[in-house]
């Protein structure tokens, strides 16, 4: 009986410990994306907030993992316990996260804001999120001291901590971000950590009652007496590489999803929910993903994924994410599952998810801030492709290494094969022209013949690892094989720029990752026409013809620079001002090496302002103008917090009685304008819509969608009688969107 009572009374611990996991996780990673959220109004919706705060909360894991290890190393499990405890308690001071207005002004004028970025952060939920980034290893390693069955090896632990991780993930975007806004959350998020205070103390109870006091009066020393199985350099390094790969391929792929759809919660919790499942199934007690499989898998779909992206495949966009997910969840799985193979003693559990929190910094660190300060376009996201294959063990090796040796006069061929792929692609390059062949075809050609070279060497992962990275920068350096010649490429915090010119010859372009941002006829004698979305005879080209007849005042506001297209339209007597967040963006523009809109094209001097444009144009004039246009996008992306319902009161507030505004909205995976037409509903504007199909793509013309508000109908004069313009009533019982609301499921294009 007394057998019984013990075993049901171990069950009960075991089910505490991760039922407090699960919490710990739960509370850590539901503060990521709604921290992310609340600070990303205020940083022009870029796409590097996310993965700023990816390297924020990764630096904040390590410091939780170093506390666990060397707290347990040097304290005694009380004294441990009773400093935990404080900590934790003093955390709930911070609560609730927000933004102050205050914190808001300090960001004013930063062109590059991601020391301010992580200031806040820290600040925001530095010490609460710390204390939970100590809870994995912690409870971990106090669950390794009772007397449970599975007390010696705690791993599977690991595997609910992730579950609670990935439920939180999921339910943000499903369950929290649609239904609560922002200040609740918080609060709800505050509620949960009272809750994680209760189970743990329950926790330290537990550890507390089984210390040992004669070993605890020893102190720190005492951790020294168990025996444990040696731990190399090697073996270190081996775990940091392996946390380092998976780290690094997900921020690839998040900033791939990212830019060309949207920064949102949504989208980043995707590749890193896969991150986290991966974690699941490879700790968990039952395994349910073959690591031989696996690593067959992984050369055949890496050759489909890097020639996808050397062609610049896009289409369909589902099965491109679907591809460079999948690639990701099999990449990471491995490296994972490796590491959960070559695991260590309970004695040394602290130490290990040390080691594996540093990897993943490191994967950040390189990701976030050394590739764009070493790049100048999105080079690490190949790299780690490229290192994903060269940690990839052999089929059917295991980690002991056991198994037939490769004769020593093939290896050789470990560094001969990238030089043989890429001799084969500069060969094809330099031969297939001669023969009459477009550049199209040298390349498809090129890159078949060295692919099919490369899958020979598919068993050797050193071999194909640096095959492919061979087949990329062969490619790369080839300028021949492409459409277009790039003149000027820059990277920096807001994304990549790159100014292209076609082969033709016809057009100068502006992209931004991979999106089209404008472009200018090189013939000195058209180069004052707008193009792109910008053309006379599209939507743009219609309403500022129908706002010069009657403007409510000659000042014009225009959120967002590009190629500075639109400054072709000014005429005398007006002026304009643009608001442009990246620096980058305002050089390009002002140098006639590369587009003269705002050189040639003007008939008066135009403003600039720098940085984000609900900060800045807080300063200008209530009423000062007539027209304001957003034209805002982080690549195919517009910023989400430009079409809030704050985002509205701001700029009608200076918008001259009678004024227009008019909103770009035209975007590949989102259908924003019932988001404009909800706006205009809930502030009981007209609102006008015009969506504009290209008559003549070689003239430069791109597909164009553009919304006008205003306050009367009366005010839009001969455009609210115009057929081409159609009526956008909204939704009288949709949710507007706010700073801390928006629901960007309802507006996807799922037919990509």
């Amino acid at each position: 009986m007394i057998r019984k009572n013990n075993f049901s009374i171990d069950n009960h611990i075991g089910y505490l410990f991760a039922v407090t996991l699960i919490l710990n996780a739960l509370l850590l990673f539901l503060v990521q994306p709604m921290v992310a959220k609340m600070l990303l109004p205020y940083l022009g919706g870029a796409p590097s907030v996310w993965t700023t705060c990816i390297v924020f909360f990764q630096g904040m894991l390590l410091g939780g993992y170093a506390y666990a290890h060397l707290t347990t190393k040097w304290l005694g499990a009380r004294r441990q316990i009773v400093l935990h405890l404080v900590l934790l308690l003093s955390a709930v001071f911070f609560f609730p996260p927000e933004v102050s207005e205050s914190v808001v002004q300090s960001l004013d004028g930063q062109t590059q804001p991601i020391w301010w970025l992580l200031v806040r952060l820290s600040v925001m939920v530095g010490l609460p999120f710390l204390m939970l980034s100590t809870g994995g290893p912690l409870l971990q390693q106090w669950f390794s001291s009772t007397n449970h069955v599975s007390a010696k090896d705690p791993y599977f632990l690991y595997s609910a901590s992730n579950l609670g991780s990935l439920v939180a993930l999921l339910g943000y975007p499903i369950l929290m971000e649609p239904v609560l806004r922002l200040h609740q959350q918080a609060w709800l998020w505050a509620g949960g950590y009272v809750l994680l205070l209760v189970l743990i103390f329950a926790c330290a109870l537990v550890r507390w009652r089984g210390v040992n006091p004669s070993i605890e009066s020893m102190g720190p020393l005492a951790n020294d007496m168990a025996k444990v199985e040696g731990l190399t350099l090697k073996r270190r390094v081996r775990w940091l590489l392996l946390a380092f790969v998976p780290s690094s391929l997900m921020l690839g792929v998040t900033t791939y999803l990212s830019t060309d759809i949207s920064s949102v919660p949504l989208l980043w919790v995707i590749p890193l929910s896969l991150y986290l499942l991966t974690f699941i199934l490879a700790f968990a007690r039952r395994q349910l993903l073959s690591l031989n499989l696996l690593t067959r898998l992984m050369p055949m779909l890496s050759l489909i994924l890097i020639l996808s992206m050397l062609v610049s495949l896009r289409r369909p966009m589902w099965l491109m994410m679907l591809l460079h997910l999948l690639f990701f969840f099999v990449a990471s799985a491995v490296c994972h599952r490796r590491l959960a193979d070559d695991r260590p003693p309970a004695s040394k559990l602290t130490e290990f998810y040390l080691w594996l929190s540093f990897g993943g910094v490191l994967g950040g660190i390189f990701n976030s801030v050394v590739a764009p300060a070493v790049f100048n376009s999105v080079v690490e996201y190949p790299l780690a492709i490229v290192l994903a294959l060269l940690v990839r063990p052999r089929a059917g090796k295991q980690l002991s290494g056991v198994g037939r040796a490769e004769p020593a006069r093939l290896h050789g061929l470990d560094f001969a094969a990238p030089v043989i792929v890429f001799v084969l692609i500069g060969g094809l390059v330099l031969l297939l022209p001669r023969l009459g062949l477009v550049p199209i075809k040298v390349l498809l050609l090129s890159l078949l013949a060295s692919s099919g070279i490369s899958y020979l060497f598919a068993r050797n992962p050193l071999r194909f690892g640096l095959a492919m990275g061979a087949l990329m920068l062969g490619i790369s350096l080839f300028p021949g094989l492409h459409d277009e010649q790039s003149l000027h490429i820059d990277r920096n915090f807001f994304g990549v720029l790159r100014v292209a010119r076609e082969s033709d010859g016809k057009f100068q372009q502006l992209y931004h990752g991979t999106t089209l941002h404008g472009r200018q006829f090189l013939n000195p004698q058209r180069q004052c026409e707008p193009l792109s979305y910008y053309h006379q005879s599209g939507p743009l080209g219609q309403a500022l013809e129908a706002f010069a007849i009657s403007p409510a005042l000659p000042n014009i506001a225009v959120v967002g620079l590009g190629t500075g297209a639109m400054a072709s339209y000014s005429r005398p007597g007006q002026i304009w001002t643009f608001y442009e967040i990246d620096p980058a963006v305002l050089e390009i523009a002002q140098n006639s090496q590369y587009f003269t809109y705002l050189q040639k094209c003007t008939t008066t001097p135009v403003k600039m302002v720098l940085g984000d444009a609900r900060l800045q144009l807080r300063s200008a004039s209530d009423g000062h103008y007539g027209l304001i246009v957003l034209d805002a996008f982080s690549s195919d992306a517009i910023p989400l917090h430009l079409l809030t319902r704050e985002a509205l009161d701001l700029y009608l507030s200076k918008l001259a009685p009678g004024g227009w505004l008019a909103f770009h909205i035209s975007n590949r995976h989102l259908d924003l304008h019932p988001v404009v037409g909800n706006l205009a509903r809930s502030a009981n504007l007209i609102c006008l819509a015009n969506k504009r199909l290209p008559v003549n793509e070689g003239e430069g013309q791109s597909l164009a969608f553009w919304v006008v508000l205003a306050r009367l109908p009366e005010d839009l004069g001969n455009l609210l009688n115009d057929s081409r313009w159609q009526r956008l009533e909204g939704s009288a019982q949709a949710d507007v969107w706010t700073d801390d609301y928006s629901n960007i499921l309802k507006v996807l294009k799922w037919k990509f």
